[in-house]
């Protein structure tokens, strides 16, 4: 006994209807692959986010912090000398006005004068008055190497554990000085900050962080 045969037209609108099918479900597919990499590519700063302004929240400023003295150290009996300054590793932030581009204004500037600028970016909310240095308590060198570079300026301990330093525009924030103004010669010793504390004596603040979560060695 024979199958009876099929109709050739059902057998080709079949076709056409899987082909279809086909085309939808690749379409999707590759939508969601492109979706996800832009994704992806946005979170790890490769490309710009398409929402051009950042949000900001209102003003957590941090209430004014006693800067932590110089470390002693026993290469240099004087007291500390500034770091050459290709060795201060420091990420620069926006945490006054969104609409200009602060941050890397700021990082053309310490950059062009040798500091090393690993990272630019908004930060997620506003720093009210002078703009602040945050350092960790193996990076207090380097935080006084950079804050020669400003008139008035802020340093603020966290709980950070490398020596990388984070430089927060605030809103009062002032232009770097003039080199040949800068208080700094390589021979010549830092001088401690007026009413600086004993870092073991300070509470260092919880670290927050512009981008991601970047490493601090």
């Amino acid at each position: 006994m024979t199958s009876p045969a099929q109709d050739p037209a059902r057998i080709a609108r079949r076709r056409r209807k899987h082909e279809r099918q086909a085309v939808v479900f690749g379409l999707i597919i590759a939508f969601l692959v492109i979706l996800g990499l832009g994704a992806l590519a946005i979170y790890t700063e490769t490309i710009d986010s398409p929402i051009s302004e950042p949000i900001y929240t209102p003003s957590t400023t941090v209430e004014s912090m006693a800067p932590a003295c110089l470390p002693e150290q026993e290469d240099s009996p004087d007291g500390a000398t500034p770091l050459a300054y290709d060795k201060v590793r420091v990420r620069i932030f926006n945490a006054a006005d969104p609409r200009f581009a602060l941050a890397g204004a700021s990082a053309e500037v310490l950059a062009d004068r040798g500091f090393d600028v690993r990272a630019t970016g908004d930060w997620p909310h506003l720093v009210e008055g002078y703009s602040q240095i945050r350092y960790g308590a193996a990076g207090i060198v380097q935080a006084y190497t950079l804050a020669a570079q400003y008139e008035d300026i802020d340093l603020v301990l966290d709980d950070r554990a490398g020596r990388v330093i984070d430089l927060l525009v605030g809103t009062g924030w002032t232009e770097p000085l003039d080199t040949a103004e800068v208080p700094l010669a390589a021979d010549q010793p830092l001088e401690n900050m007026p009413g600086c504390v004993p870092v073991e004596d300070l509470e260092p603040i919880e670290r927050e962080y512009g981008i991601g979560r970047e490493p601090d060695a």
